[in-house]
């Protein structure tokens, strides 16, 4: 079973590799829903190996809001706003996809004395959890609009549940359901902010908003 959840732990790298070289918007939501999926399996196994039974009601709200929920509510938010095509980056994929292989090398330099630390059985997945903690905030500081930058945070978002889960067996309950539902909540005022503020897709390019600072 542990060399199963280290198997899931390699998955979600490449899922969130795979996210950040992707720039059509449909595919990355694809991807989300990937992530979360593989995050609730992951969950559902530690649980199971470590007899913890919150865990189990702790992976079927992940699969229920990350792998259900939220892909259809960005889905829809994406076709209303019509920016379902390619997104704009920063900088190109060859480059930001060096970047991430320098961030995961990165990632487990500084996670491997952390791990050798922890007590649980599961404890080698920390370096991943960082990696992919790291890579979501690229993809969030490389993306021009703000559809992607949610996606980018919520990946972050796994990864973190994912090191809580696989490290430290879980947060407490009300913690989890209090994240859940703050999530929800704030994808639901985005998209009310985002169809206010998009009247046609380039009002959704944060670059208006930086020149009209420097303005």
């Amino acid at each position: 079973m542990l060399e199963f959840v280290n198997f899931l732990a390699a998955l979600l790298l490449l899922i969130a590799f795979a996210m950040l070289a992707q720039r059509r918007e449909f595919p990355l939501i694809n991807l989300f829903a990937l992530q979360g999926l593989v995050l609730s399996i992951s969950t559902f196994s530690v649980a199971f190996m470590t007899g913890k039974n919150h865990l189990y009601l702790s992976a079927a709200m992940t699969f229920l809001l990350k792998a259900i929920v939220l892909p259809v509510i960005l889905r829809r938010l994406v076709r209303r706003l019509g920016v379902q095509w390619s997104t704009e980056t920063l900088l190109n994929i060859p480059t930001t996809m060096l970047l991430g292989i320098v961030l995961v090398a990165f990632s487990f330099n500084l996670a491997n004395p952390v791990s050798r630390l922890a007590g649980t059985v599961t404890h080698g997945t920390f370096a991943i959890a960082t990696a992919s903690v790291l890579l979501a905030f690229l993809m969030m500081v490389t993306r021009k609009r703000a559809i992607s930058q949610v996606m980018a945070f919520l990946a972050m978002e796994n990864g973190l549940f994912f090191a809580a889960t696989s490290v430290t067996y879980g947060m407490p309950m009300v913690v989890e359901i209090g994240i859940a539902l703050d999530v929800l909540v704030g994808v639901f005022i985005l998209g009310i902010f985002l169809f206010q503020l998009a009247e046609s897709p380039d009002h959704l390019d944060l670059s208006h908003l930086e020149k009209m600072k420097a303005d």
